[in-house]
């Protein structure tokens, strides 16, 4: 198992495939001028595939998230899911990703034992989408979706991002949308994950902001604890349901205590937090030719480690150096 030492236990892991995107997210990071991670430093897609076995048949992960950067761009990623679909025993698999490249692979990554996706979609307006993410691929993402739903990787979840002053305006018209559509609507808080470290919490929209503008249009039952679980979205009935909203406050309202997230970036460096600062490398002992009771044995050890939260309480809060792309959502 990955335990720490507060108790939790982590079973699901993030696999961020890339550092690269094809937007340019004012949130995630600049227009230009960021550097990629050299292609040497990336994990080749058997030594992705080896840290993912490892972690599920020796450390009792049972949930496997692929993310990025922007993971449709990765060459390979029909095989790993593949790959990792024919594991036993066999974890759920799913996919975070920007939507853009979805119209194109969704039966495949279907096919290949992709159980559901989260898609970003922060805006119904095409001229909000562009200047948010600095490309014309609105309709992209739109089309993506329905690919999605269509080939069943459902639930199809939305995550959606409000800026104060850009699309703050729309949360009852993209959750009215996605009942529509029958998406599953998640709003998240803006992080402090950002590359150029532009994020201000005085501009930031807040869950409570979010649900008082919901509130305008819908009326939200909360399904509580229980139902949540490890879960990091609080969820609301919808008009009292069967659909919901999620809220992911991960700012205003942290759920570390629940947490059993373990996360790998692209450069194969263990991380326990979004939030973390530190790393514990297993790209080095993988190549190397560390046996798996090693590389297991470090995954461990850097869990053990896993601090209390995340510290975005603590008035001397530090940003990572690293952003999102290079982290993995």
């Amino acid at each position: 198992m990955l335990v720490d030492t507060y108790g939790r236990v982590a079973t699901d892991l993030r696999v961020s495939l890339t550092d690269r995107c094809n937007l340019r997210c004012t949130y995630c990071m600049p227009e230009e001028g960021l550097r990629w991670l050299a292609r040497p430093d990336l994990l080749t897609d058997d030594e992705v595939v080896r840290l993912v076995r490892v972690a599920v048949t020796e450390l009792g992960v049972t949930d496997v998230r692929f993310t990025g950067g922007e993971p449709l761009l990765r060459p390979g990623l029909a095989g790993i899911v593949a790959r990792c679909a024919a594991l036993e025993p066999r974890p759920r698999l799913s996919l975070t990703t920007n939507g853009i490249g979805l119209g194109r692979t969704a039966g495949a990554l279907r096919a290949a034992g992709l159980d559901r996706v989260n898609v970003s979609l922060d805006t119904l307006r095409p001229d909000t989408f562009r200047a948010l993410t600095r490309r014309d691929r609105h309709r992209d993402v739109l089309d993506g979706l329905a690919a999605a739903r269509a080939a069943g990787l459902t639930p199809v979840k939305v995550n959606a991002v409000l800026m104060r002053g850009v699309n703050d305006d729309e949360a009852p018209d993209l959750l009215a949308w996605a009942l529509a559509e029958g998406y599953e609507l998640r709003f998240i808080e803006q992080m402090p994950l950002d590359a150029q470290h532009g994020w201000q919490r005085s501009g930031m929209v807040t869950a409570e902001e979010i649900l008082t503008a919901l509130r305008t249009r819908f009326a939200l039952t909360a399904e509580g604890e229980p139902a949540r679980g490890h879960a990091p979205a609080e969820r609301w009935l919808v008009d009292g349901g069967p659909a919901r909203v999620g809220v992911i406050a991960s700012v205003t309202r942290p759920f570390c205590r629940a947490c059993d997230r373990t996360r790998l970036t692209a450069d194969g460096q263990v991380r326990t937090c979004l939030f973390a600062r530190e790393e514990s490398d297993l790209r080095g002992a993988l190549r190397s030719g560390a046996g798996d009771a090693e590389i297991a044995e470090r995954w461990r050890t850097a869990t053990w480690g896993k601090k209390a939260g995340s510290g975005l309480d603590d008035p001397a809060f530090l940003q990572p150096d690293r952003p999102m792309s290079a982290i993995g959502g």
